[in-house]
């Protein structure tokens, strides 16, 4: 029988905290107080996704406009239509058609019909519109055209099938208010009101440096002793999903001269995140280029991958600075700090409130074991049981440098700080890098 979250097992012993390490809360609030919401832009209402509206929409007219049709069949007068039945239907004469966009020609008489369009005004007198299907429409089409009477198969009441004005949105409504993240169905309402931009809040724009003499640019030639530069293309996925620009600045190379020119390219950009160089035995030219230019914190996280932890600013020419976040050159380490501490800092550039991941508490078929006292994340596969109960499954080695692993996760179940080990059929808390609806 599974074990509730975190009833687990004493063995090993729980660890005690290395005083120096920043837990994964105190790293991310130090990196966020140098962050602020960016300023508001007009972009074009189909390019908004995901960004959060800057200003309050109020509607300046009716939506629909006019009553209009919610079928395709004939406006009456529901009254007209007392007592019908398909074995007793009415019928009634038909005086005109009314085709979507289009406006009526004339009112409806009592004792007639207007054949009608879906979204076409209903005319003038009439309440209901009787769907073609309860007519004899069909019938007389496939005998060879419209016919000038309509028999009526049921009875109506008023207003069936009929849209109101005003129905959707009324004039001089707010129907958005400023903060909303915008979704299709926001972007739907701001294009139904005549719309063709909109006033969101920016999206930052994070120039990504990878650094190593090692690293080879996809689609060059594959040489022995080299690595292609993966962490810059799994970054810049990263940032594009959580609604970012990525730039991808190239590699700089451990020379002075090669990441000073990276850099010098990036500053232009909202956040400047490095890979590799930020660990104690890296070269020294990584943290003197990034200390020349601005200030440079090297820390170590309570976490596991990703201990190794940069962050500072750099100054620009004019004296302005761009806040600087350096991962760990692993390429699993370097994702998923940049899911703990980017995504958060690209939430509140956009004037996005930094709530956590969505998760899943899930039992676990494979053990979590923690042997050094830091948070792990542990990369695994979600997925249903026969009850609808939510599993999780290891994707395979868990070193920092087996990017298959993250590749087959959708979520990083976690082994708190001071627990030694989950083990199999205890429950752990899951980060799921994939939504709910993705788990099956």
């Amino acid at each position: 029988m599974a074990k509730k979250p975190h009833e687990h097992h004493d063995r090993p012993h729980r660890h005690h905290y290395d005083a120096e390490m920043l837990s994964v809360e105190e790293a991310r609030e130090r990196i966020l107080s140098y962050f602020q919401r960016l300023p508001v832009e007009a972009v074009p209402v189909v390019e908004s996704l995901g960004q959060v509206l800057a200003e309050d929409v109020v509607a300046t007219f009716d939506i629909p406009p006019l009553a209009n049709s919610a079928m395709d069949g004939y406006a009456v007068l529901s009254s007209d239509t007392k007592g019908a039945t398909e074995a007793s239907p009415v019928e009634l004469p038909v005086t005109g058609v009314v085709p979507a966009g289009q406006l009526p020609d004339h009112a409806l008489e009592p004792g007639t019909a207007i054949r009608i369009m879906t979204g076409a005004p209903v005319p003038e007198n009439a309440d209901a519109v009787v769907p073609f299907e309860d007519t004899d429409e069909l019938e007389r089409r496939a005998s060879g055209g419209l016919a000038e009477l309509i028999k009526i198969h049921l009875e109506t009441e008023p207003y069936d099938n009929v849209r109101g004005a005003g129905e959707d949105v009324e004039s001089g409504e707010t129907v958005l208010r400023a903060g909303q993240v915008l979704r299709a169905g926001e972007i739907g309402v701001i294009a139904s009101l005549g719309h063709q931009s909109v006033n969101v809040v920016r999206r930052p724009v994070v120039a990504i440096v990878s650094t190593g003499d090692e690293l080879l640019q996809p689609g060059q030639p594959h040489e022995s002793g080299k690595i292609y530069n993966s962490n810059a293309y799994s970054i810049a996925a990263m940032v594009s999903h959580y609604g970012g620009v990525p730039k991808i600045m190239g590699i700089a190379r451990d020379t002075i001269e090669s990441l000073e020119g990276a850099l010098e390219e990036a500053m232009d950009a909202d956040l400047v995140v490095t890979s590799a160089g930020v660990s104690k035995g890296d070269y020294d030219v990584v943290k003197d280029v990034l200390s020349s230019k601005g200030e440079i914190a090297l820390w170590s996280v309570r976490m596991r991958p990703a201990k190794p932890l940069a962050f500072g600013v750099l100054e620009r020419p004019d004296g302005t600075k761009v806040p600087h976040l350096g991962l760990p050159g692993n390429p699993v380490s370097a994702m998923v700090a940049f899911e703990q501490f980017g995504r958060s800092a690209i939430r509140l550039m956009m004037g996005k409130p930094n709530v956590a991941k969505p998760s899943v508490e899930a039992v676990m078929d494979d053990p979590i074991r923690n042997h050094d006292g830091r948070r792990v994340y542990a990369r695994v596969h979600v997925y249903r049981d026969e009850s609808g109960g939510y599993r999780a499954k290891s994707t395979g080695n868990q070193s920092s440098g087996v990017l298959s692993s993250m590749a087959q996760a959708n979520g990083l179940a976690i082994c708190p700080d001071d627990i030694g080990m989950i083990d199999v059929g205890e429950i752990a808390k899951v980060e799921l890098l994939d939504w709910p609806d993705d788990i099956f």
